[in-house]
């Protein structure tokens, strides 16, 4: 329990959505790097926050939550922020846009950054496997694109909790895996997503995450990798 919320993070990780939302909303937080390095996330101190040994987690005085999109909108309940609110009628269509980014988006671009996780190392199974990922991360960017060009949700009215979720998931799929094409994920592909970006990129949140992560000075639509690099993508 604490008095503060405590956001347990590692670079460029997915934490940094967490990040970009409390500062968004203004909300007072401290902030704990977690050494994955050392497997400081499996270690017995942490799996007491998280018990999944995942980032990120943050800490509140109702006690420690972890997973992004239950993070996000708890916060965004809990601060009337960055989502509409339960009775507005654009509730449910952002609800669905929201866990579409974390069960479906979130979830393929995991199995992208880390596929022997998934299937082993064979290379003709890696082929395989990582082919049919970018047909699906590319078929799951175009319905977010369709969603931002059509307003569903009230996306793209303001900055919300499910731009800097999705603004991040971009950013690493044009990062990681560090040693293939990404040609086919160029945020510019989708015009709606990257004036999305764009326009977070212009925000205080984003400027305080630049400096407190290293992240280059466009980090979502011309995105670099992180200065320090401790931790990695996830």
């Amino acid at each position: 329990m604490t008095d503060r919320y405590r956001l347990h993070w590692v670079p460029d990780n997915a934490s940094l959505v967490i990040r970009l939302a409390l500062e968004e909303m203004g909300v007072p937080y401290d902030t704990v790097l977690v050494d994955r390095s050392s497997g400081a996330h499996k270690a017995a101190a942490y799996l007491k926050i998280n018990p999944a040994g995942l980032i990120p987690a943050l800490e509140t005085p109702d006690g420690p939550i972890f997973e992004t999109a239950a993070i996000l909108l708890w916060l965004a309940d809990r601060h009337r922020a960055m989502a509409p609110s339960p009775d507005h009628p654009d509730r449910g269509a952002f609800l669905k846009y929201l866990f579409f980014a974390s069960n479906t988006l979130h979830a393929a671009a995991r199995m992208r950054f880390y596929p022997n996780q998934y299937l082993g190392s064979a290379e003709q199974t890696y082929t395989t496997l990582t082919t049919y990922l970018q047909g699906e991360l590319r078929r799951h960017l175009d319905l977010m694109e369709n969603a931002y060009a059509t307003g569903d949700g009230g996306l793209g009215r303001s900055i919300s909790v499910i731009d800097v979720y999705v603004a991040c998931i971009c950013r690493w799929l044009m990062l990681y895996p560090k040693d293939e094409e990404k040609e086919w994920c160029e945020i510019s592909t989708w015009p709606h997503l990257y004036a999305m970006t764009e326009r977070l990129e212009a925000c205080e949140c984003t400027k305080a995450a630049i400096t407190a992560e290293g992240l280059g000075p466009n980090p979502f639509t011309c995105p670099v990798y992180p200065s320090p690099p401790e931790g990695s993508v996830m």
